[in-house]
């Protein structure tokens, strides 16, 4: 996977191959080369998972702000 099919992809499909690829790595069959390989597109994955899950809180709290005002601190302290 290049870092461009990467950005392609969903949130959903990012994790379910990420997944897999924990799942290969647990299993520990891999020669060290492939487990390396792995290992590399696994963090590939889990900076794009990571990148939609912030961009999607930065949506909602300007979803919540533009609500009624409120700001990310005023729940911190809740």
């Amino acid at each position: 996977m290049s870092d461009e099919e990467a950005t392609e992809e969903t949130f959903e499909e990012s994790l379910k191959a990420l997944e897999k690829i924990v799942r290969d790595l647990e299993g520990g069959g891999l020669p060290l080369d492939e487990a390396i390989k792995a290992y590399e597109r696994a963090a590939l994955y889990r900076d794009r998972c990571r990148k939609i899950l912030d961009e999607a809180d930065r949506r909602v709290q300007k979803l919540i702000e533009a609500a009624d005002g409120a700001r990310k601190e005023d729940f911190l302290t809740e």
